[in-house]
This record gives structure tokens, C-alpha cells and sequence, in this order.
């Protein structure tokens, strides 16, 4: 029979081998839901091929598709393609954790093809399956395949016979103690122990003694085990006593015959059953949901913890992972529970390994299983490859990236200092950690605390163990320059200075930032720190000198306060607002009847446009222009009716909710706008301009905001950082672009205003910047349409009008001949 046979009828042996009468080799029998697949001939073979070919295109595409590597795996069962079938396997394995049926059906199928060459193979296909999950299905093949494959165990040499009981009593605390099933491993333990003696010839009295007594002891180890079925158990070891000789009185359940120690052990052992006995119903019932079967889980693992028995505890737990091996929730129940009990050990840095395989989402399993290792003296090496491990998995978010860096630090950290260390660790190892966290994490996580904890920890070791001062000011360099706009970072500096003694470096830091613009009162707060500090630790000159830098800022913040919380609210939705293009829809529609407007009105209008450009001039110096008070615009219209004029309602434009942001990243989007000014809120749509002729972004937006209140709070936030870029935000001013298109439409003409002095009024000192300069150099650009020409030419198409002569009545021949005439 070649593999291929043997492949496809491989469930079947199993089968049998289980239902015909146990021999030494064939003694542990899986249960009935353990069985293979079996092979079907009602698919025809090309539409499985379809479908194999259907899904290994699937699994290219995507190799973390779990439910197709099944069906991928048992479609090349049922063609019995071996080589592809190990291959797929191999690949789900190296993905996934595979659940014990899976493992079970594996392990078959390759003992099936068994021979004395490669049973060494195949045992390390069973101790990677119950690496896995513990089944007491796969413990029973796997004890069963040695039996049967392995001639040193079948032949009960020494080292077979020192084999098979150490691996007995690895299953025994592994699967012994499973309630309902338990009962497999203790009865295959004895039964080999019994083939033993079977062999030991029966003149050698005291070997033969010896070895009955060794089953003797299983049967009471196994009788003071609360397991299903302990009165059948109970049974069979009087009967075997009688054998030996020894009558305990098969047909009932007294127990005086038998040793003190043995009875009362039964005794609570049956008492132990009797408490669980309602525990396993609940969790063996049919048709119970997933959401009902984890529930009484729980509560039977709740149940096991009062009972205080550690072991016990473990088994329900593996009974619970191996049900729901995905619950993230549980494994961190179960790795908790055993770093409280068993503190060290390989038994916790295995089941980290485990959850983490089961559940490589979960940051905090990947956190604690870096402190198991540590605890257990695991070298570098083996908690360097754990860490970069955890890095390659995807978390739900950064915060979670934030602590495991922070504890590979602690742990370098700890372990450099510790005096008890083997390995010599340099401190580079901590400052390569630290600056890979800093450059993953700040552009995710920028203008958050978290951040400036990370910095603030980074700066401290580089003065306390790295020694090294310019490091540690380098550290708080590098962070300000991409994160200047946070006040707490340079709290955190200055704190360093003054911590240090250096008062000239911490006053430095204060004339750095003293100008900055922060949120909320940072501004505020970082000149009032300023003269705080000179009290406290500078000479009076000093504290004179910061008097005399931050009073004027602080008046200067005042006052945009003031006009903040003095700007105009948006109107109520009864008011009509103006909307320009309308208009000027409505005026083009009107045609020649817009020239009658009275010359009155337009004498107004121009008087009205005066008076705009004057006060625009006079507010140039003020961030935030203030509007024409109530009070002006009343004594205005007053004096324009007097004049004759017909007053003119004041328009209301909807740009002055309206905030220009220049300097944007190309690839800045709507949201990364709108989640920018989150934390001011009040956005109510947002245009990006694009390129008309390439489509490509501008670097200019605007964003209308609800009211006048969230514009200036957005306002605020200028110069502030936006994927890399330090974007400008300033209010949108249509008055002032239609005077500019005026202007320049006008130029080349006589009655054309100089245009330096226009630039002059426009340059308006902020700070020791010009206005152009706050907003990053952008120049802002209005209108559907804009052409940029120098002076001195002229626009395409432009042409200048003759001048119309004052008489232009018709001349004859001869008046024409005069003109020559008298010339």
C-alpha cells in the first residue's frame, strides 16, 4: 500500500484500532469526536481541484484567512495530495495555533504513513500539537502511537519503559484531572505498568513485588481524584486486589480492608465530585451558545480558585482556553492567575507564549509576558525577540505601543543596575529604544501627555545612568522642535534645569518661549512661570528684566482676549444673510436697469468703501481686526440720510465664520483637517483648493465654523503643526480681496493708487513678524480665477479706449481744407 492509501483510509484505522480488544500497544482509545475526516467520493475530482486552485488564490491574497485554510486542508485530505496537504499545514501553523482537532487529525494522519525511521518526527508533531491547547484525545494518540511505534516502548527496555512514565506523568496533571475524561490517562497508565509485570518472570519474587506495588500506588492516586465513574474504578481495584491475593470485598463499597489513607482520600474525592457534578452539566449541555458555554466556564474556574487547589485550577482553565482560544479577556484571567500563584517558571513564560500566539492583538499580554521573562532571568536575546515580535503585531492603539516600549526600558533599566545581572548591557540598548519609540510614536501621537512622559522618562536615564547632560538636552531639543506647541514640554524642561541647579540655562528656555502661542492660558502661564521663577532664583535685575519682557505680552494677550470674546455672534436664523454670487446672479439677470442706481447711492457707496479701507488701515497692527462699532454704523447712516442718500442695510457675509489655512501638507484631506480642530469644535464644512490645470492640492483651504466664537478658538491655533507642515490660520477677509482684484484690474490707468503704500497697510507687525510672515509666507489667493502679470504689461485682450472728443459732429470737404489751410 503506497502513502496515497495509506492517507485516505488512515480515520479508519484509527477507528478500528480503537474498537477491537486493547493490546499493550492499543490501550488509550480516543473518543468518537476525535475521529478524521473521512474520505468522500461523491465530489467529483476536477470540481475539487477548481475549488483547491479557488483557494489558494484566496490564501495569497490574504494568509490570515483562518476558515480557508480549513477548507483548504480538507479538500487536499479528501484528494490526498500528502506533500501539499503538509505544506498547508505547515503555513496555517506558522499563523494561526491550531485547535486540538485539527492537531488530532495532523498527528493521524502522519502516524498513519509511520515507520521505526520517522517516529522521532512524528513525536515532535504531537508535543507541537499539546504545545498548542491540552487535549486528552491527543494525549491519548500520542501515548497509544509510542506503544504501538516506538520498539524501545513496546519492548519495555529500560529506557521505553523511563519514557513512557515520565510522559504519563506529564499527562496526569495535563489531562488526569479533566472531570469526564480524565479517567483515559489513569487507566492506560496502569494497564502499561501491568504489561510490565506481565514480562517480569514469575520466580523473581521481589521484582514482581515491587512492580504491584508501583500499580497498587496508581490505583490510589487515582482512586483520591474526584473524576467521573469512581465507584466503577473502585470496583476494578478490588478485583485486581483479589488477583494479588487480597480480598476487599468486590460486591460493595466498604473500604475498611483498605488502608486509612486510601479511604478517606475516596471518600473526599467523591464528596469533590459531587460539588462539580452540576458544573460539568451545565457545560456539557447541548445547543448552549458560546456567550452561555463561557459563563459557566467562568463560574466553574471561579469555583476551582476557592477550593485552592492550583492544580485543579489549571486544568479548568486549559478546558476554557481550549474552548475559546481567542478570548483575550480569558488568557489574561489564566496568565494573571499564574503569575499570582506560581510566580516563576516555565510553566508561565509558556502559557505567555500561547496567549500571545492565540491573541497577538492585545498589547497588555505582550506587556506582562516581557515582565514573566524578566522575572525568570531570561537572557537578552530571548526578551529582545519577544519585543520585536510584539511590534510587528497591530494593536487597537498607540497607547498600548507606548507601554510596551516603556517596559522593555524598565526592564533594561532594572537589569543594568541590578548587581546580581550576568550579562553586561550597554546603555545604547535603552537610548536605540527610546529614540525608536519617540520616532514611531510622535507623529501618532502628537500634543498628548503620554508623550511628554516618554521624553521626560528618556531626559532622566540620560542623566542618571547615561551620565551624559547634552544627551538629556538633546532629548528635550529634538522634542520641542516637532512638538513646540505643548506647554507641558517645556514645563517638563525648565523643570530638568532648575532640578539641576542651572538657573541661566531654565531663564534661556523662558525667553524661548515666553512669545509662543499656547493653548488655553498656557501663554499666560508661561509668563507668569517666567516671573515666578526670577522671584525665586534670580537677582532683582533679572526679575526687572523679565518684568519688562512680559508685561507688554501679557497686555498684548489681554487684548485679544478681549476682542475674542468681544467679536460678533453669528445672526439668528430669522435674519437673511447676503450672499454674494446671488447678487451678483440677480444683477446680471437685472441687465441695464442696474446703471439707473441713483447717483446719491453711489456717492454713499463710495464714501462707505473710504471709510472701509480707513479703518482697515488702522487695525492693521491688531491680530484679529475689530468691525465698525453699532454706534459708528448709526451716526454713518444718520449722516447719509441727511445727505439725501437712501440708507443701505449693512451686509452680512458669511466668510466672517470663516477661517484661510495656507501651508498645507499636499497630503492633507478633509478629515485630517477636521480632526485637527477637534478640540475646538464648531467646523461646518471645509473646501481644499486644488490645481485647475494638474488637480493637485494648492496647500490652501478654508473652513467655515458655526460661529464666531469657534473661529477664534481655531484662530489660536495657528502655526500649529498638521502632518509635519506648521499651517497658518487667519480669518477669511473678502472686503479686503475685492479691493485688491480692484486694484490690480485698474492698474496701468491714471487714477491707480500706489501700490507700496497699499503693501505697507497690509504689513501688520505680529510679534516681530508681518502678517505674510505669520501665515508662512502663503500668499492668499481669492476668487475661481487668478492671473498674476507684472505692471508693465498688459493682461491678454486688454486694450486701452481712445478718448472721445467733445465735438464729434461730422465735418464737410471743405472745412476739412480750411484745417490744412490755416496749418
Amino acid at each position: 500500500m503506497d502513502d496515497t492509501e495509506l492517507l485516505v483510509s488512515s480515520d479508519q484505522k484509527m477507528e478500528d484500532a480503537s474498537t477491537v480488544n486493547p493490546t499493550p500497544a492499543q490501550t488509550i482509545t480516543p473518543s468518537s469526536d476525535d475521529s478524521g475526516e473521512s474520505d468522500s467520493d461523491s465530489e467529483d475530482e476536477a470540481e475539487s481541484n477548481h475549488q483547491i486552485e479557488a483557494l489558494e488564490s484566496e490564501l495569497s491574497a490574504n494568509p490570515y484567512n483562518y476558515d480557508a485554510y480549513v477548507q483548504y486542508i480538507k479538500l487536499l485530505r479528501k484528494t490526498a495530495n500528502l506533500e501539499k496537504l503538509r505544506e498547508a499545514r505547515e503555513a496555517m501553523s506558522a499563523m494561526f495555533p491550531l485547535s486540538p482537532s485539527l492537531w488530532l487529525e495532523w498527528a493521524r494522519d502522519e502516524a498513519s504513513l509511520a515507520s521505526s525511521d520517522n517516529v522521532p518526527e512524528i513525536v515532535k508533531l504531537y508535543e507541537r500539537g499539546l504545545s498548542d491547547y491540552q487535549s486528552v484525545s491527543l494525549w491519548c494518540d500520542y501515548l497509544n502511537f509510542l506503544r504501538e511505534f516506538d520498539p524501545s516502548v513496546h519492548g519495555y527496555t529500560p529506557d521505553g519503559v523511563s519514557k513512557m512514565r515520565n510522559l504519563f506523568e506529564r499527562a496526569i496533571p495535563a489531562a488526569g484531572f479533566h472531570v469526564t475524561d480524565g479517567n483515559r490517562i489513569w487507566e492506560g497508565y496502569r494497564e502499561f505498568e501491568q504489561g510490565i509485570l506481565d514480562t517480569i518472570d514469575k520466580a523473581d519474587l521481589e521484582e514482581r513485588n515491587k512492580q504491584i506495588q508501583r500499580i497498587r500506588s496508581i490505583f490510589h492516586r487515582h482512586l483520591s481524584v474526584p473524576l467521573k465513574d469512581l465507584s466503577s474504578t473502585l470496583t476494578t481495584y478490588k478485583a485486581w486486589e483479589l488477583e494479588q491475593g487480597t480480598d476487599l470485598d468486590i460486591g460493595s463499597d466498604d473500604l475498611s480492608k483498605v488502608s486509612p489513607q486510601v479511604a478517606v482520600a475516596n471518600k473526599k474525592a467523591l464528596q469533590m465530585y459531587s460539588e462539580r457534578a452540576h458544573l460539568e452539566e451545565n457545560i456539557s449541555k447541548k445547543d448552549l451558545s458560546d456567550t452561555e458555554k463561557f459563563q459557566h466556564l467562568m463560574s466553574y474556574i471561579k469555583f476551582e480558585q476557592t477550593s485552592g487547589d492550583p492544580t485543579r485550577v489549571q486544568a479548568i482553565y486549559e478546558r476554557a482556553v481550549a474552548e475559546f482560544p481567542v478570548s483575550s479577556d480569558l488568557w489574561i484571567d489564566y496568565t494573571s492567575y499564574l503569575d499570582k500563584t506560581l510566580k516563576v517558571g516555565k510553566a508561565i513564560t509558556h502559557a505567555y507564549s500561547r496567549a500571545t500566539r492565540s491573541c497577538p492583538w492585545t498589547g497588555d499580554l505582550w506587556t506582562r509576558y516581557l515582565l514573566a521573562l524578566e522575572r525568570g532571568s531570561a537572557s537578552e536575546k530571548d526578551i529582545y525577540d519577544v519585543f520585536e515580535k510584539s511590534l510587528q503585531c497591530t494593536f487597537s492603539s498607540f497607547e498600548e505601543y507606548l507601554e510596551l516600549y516603556l517596559t522593555r526600558v524598565d526592564g533594561l533599566r532594572r537589569r543594568m543596575i541590578s548587581t546580581s545581572m550576568v550579562e553586561t548591557l550597554d546603555y545604547s540598548l535603552i537610548r536605540e529604544t527610546f529614540q525608536q519609540a519617540s520616532d514611531y510614536l510622535t507623529p501618532q501621537m502628537q500634543n498628548t501627555d503620554s508623550l511628554v512622559r516618554l521624553h521626560a522618562y528618556w531626559a532622566n536615564l540620560e542623566l542618571n545612568i547615561g551620565k551624559d547632560l547634552a544627551g538629556a538636552r538633546g532629548v528635550w531639543d529634538s522634542f520641542l522642535k516637532k512638538s513646540g506647541g505643548m506647554l507641558a514640554a517645556w514645563h517638563a524642561y525648565i523643570d530638568m534645569e532648575v532640578r539641576l541647579g542651572h538657573v541661566k540655562e531654565a531663564r534661556s528656555i523662558y525667553r524661548r518661549c515666553y512669545t509662543r502661542k499656547f493653548d488655553g492660558t498656557g501663554s499666560e502661564d508661561i509668563c507668569h512661570g517666567w516671573l515666578r521663577f526670577e522671584r525665586e532664583h534670580g537677582a532683582l535685575e533679572d526679575f526687572d528684566h523679565a518684568v519688562q519682557k512680559v508685561t507688554p505680552r501679557l497686555e498684548e494677550l489681554q487684548l485679544i482676549r478681549l476682542q475674542q470674546e468681544s467679536a460678533p455672534v453669528k445672526p439668528s436664523a430669522g435674519v437673511k444673510e447676503h450672499n454674494p454670487q446671488k447678487s451678483t446672479r440677480e444683477k446680471r439677470k437685472a441687465g441695464p436697469n442696474v446703471e439707473e442706481e441713483s447717483s446719491a447711492k453711489r456717492q454713499k457707496s463710495k464714501g462707505q468703501k473710504m471709510n472701509d479701507e480707513e479703518a482697515e488701515g488702522k487695525t492693521a497692527t491688531v491680530p484679529n481686526k475689530i468691525s465698525k462699532s453699532e454706534t459708528e454704523k448709526a451716526a454713518d447712516s444718520k449722516r447719509e440720510e441727511s445727505e439725501g442718500a437712501k440708507p443701505v442695510k449693512p451686509k452680512i457675509f458669511t466668510d466672517e465664520c470663516t477661517a484661510f489655512l495656507s501651508n498645507l501638507s499636499p497630503k492633507a484631506q478633509e478629515e485630517d483637517i477636521r480632526k485637527f480642530f477637534s478640540d475646538v469644535g464648531g467646523v461646518a464644512s471645509i473646501r481644499i483648493l486644488h490645481d485647475k490645470g494638474t488637480g493637485k492640492p494648492r496647500g490652501l483651504a478654508y473652513v467655515d465654523f458655526v460661529d464666531d466664537e469657534h473661529l477664534a478658538a481655531a484662530i489660536a491655533k495657528n502655526r500649529k503643526m498638521l502632518l509635519g507642515k506648521k499651517i497658518s490660520i487667519a480669518r477669511s477677509n473678502p472686503k479686503k480681496g475685492k479691493k485688491d482684484f480692484t486694484r490690480r484690474g485698474n492698474e496701468g490707468s491714471g487714477n491707480s493708487k500706489d501700490t507700496s503704500q497699499v503693501s505697507d497697510k497690509a504689513k501688520a507687525s505680529l510679534d516681530g513678524e508681518t502678517e505674510g510672515e505669520k501665515r508662512g509666507n502663503e500668499v492668499e489667493v481669492r476668487g475661481k480665477n487668478t492671473f498674476a502679470i507684472p505692471r508693465t504689461v498688459k493682461a491678454l485682450g486688454f486694450t486701452t479706449p481712445k478718448p472721445i472728443a467733445v465735438d464729434e459732429t461730422p465735418k464737410s470737404n471743405d472745412e476739412f481744407r480750411n484745417m490744412f489751410l490755416k496749418k
